[in-house]
């Protein structure tokens, strides 16, 4: 997988090769297809294990939160990751999810991943404004789109411009803020 990972981030999506991929991995073609029926596959499998990544990050994030006065800002920044590691998947899933828009077939495959990873999201939502004391007064998986809307958002930006310190900022202020302005206290209706 970290063979495909270094592939996909060097050459993009489209200028990977399985042959580079293989050749990486120190595998064959024939054991690439024996576990991938090609490219678009490897790449959801990765998407896969990302998103794993990313809910363990995310559950962790709620342990810090509940020690918290304001358990909205500190989950942000709890999760405020943009380093190598984060960018080149990035770099990764923006490329693909570019190529999905143009391809409808694995626009749908990418559609039902999203789904997922969002459905995973919004119970961490739910939990986290709980912790809050806070209630959603919109739909949770909406809160989730509009998270990972402004959290890719942001990381263009920053890894455009990454010596800004407002481009760090710009999450730690509103998500925090999106949170309150869609949600009200317990009991409060």
């Amino acid at each position: 997988m970290q063979a495909a990972l270094d592939v996909f981030a060097d050459r993009g999506f489209h200028g990977a090769s399985i042959e580079n991929i293989c050749e990486k991995a120190g595998f064959t073609r024939g054991a690439f297809y024996s576990n991938f029926a090609g490219k678009d596959e490897l790449f959801f499998t990765l998407f896969d294990a990302s998103s794993e990544q990313l809910l363990t990050q995310l559950r962790a994030a709620l342990d810090e939160c509940r020690k918290s006065p304001d358990p909205l800002s500190t989950f942000i920044r709890a999760i405020d990751d943009k380093g190598p590691t984060q960018r080149r998947w990035y770099l990764i899933s923006m490329e693909f999810t570019l190529y999905a828009i143009r391809e409808p077939s694995a626009a749908v495959v990418l559609a039902e991943h999203d789904a997922r990873l969002r459905r995973e999201a919004a119970g961490i939502i739910n939990e986290l404004m709980s912790i809050a004391h806070r209630e959603l007064i919109i739909d949770t998986e909406l809160i989730a789109r509009l998270a990972t809307a402004l959290r890719e958002g942001v990381a263009a930006q920053f890894y455009v411009e990454p010596e800004l310190a407002e481009t760090r900022m710009l999450e730690r202020l509103a998500f925090p803020a999106m949170l309150r302005a869609f949600s009200q206290p317990v009991g409060a209706s």
